[in-house]
């Protein structure tokens, strides 16, 4: 089967190309899955510097939508986001 007929995923926000820039510091600060320190390994902002990109870069509401999902899901952090998915393999469905 060729390539093209492989069905393609869309993404609504791909990920941009410069890791240095703003833009990939907002899309990675959005993204559940990338973790502060993530963050801080390829661009070396700390937390408190991404905190002031989003506030700098985003609506007030946008901002405020953010830092909420970001305080309830507390999977921004490596270890929270280490131990939630240990609750996840220790869960027996059957």
């Amino acid at each position: 089967m060729k390539n093209e007929n492989w069905p393609k995923t869309k993404i609504k926000k791909p990920e941009p190309k410069d890791k240095n820039s703003n833009d990939w510091i907002i899309w990675a600060a959005w993204a559940d899955r990338i973790t502060f320190e993530e963050i801080f390994e390829k661009t070396k902002k700390t937390e408190s510097e991404v905190i002031k990109i989003m506030r700098r870069n985003l609506k007030p509401s946008s901002f405020r939508l953010w830092r909420k999902r970001v305080h309830e899901k507390s999977i921004k952090h490596r270890k929270k986001f280490s131990e939630q998915r240990k609750d996840l393999k220790n869960i027996k469905y059957f």
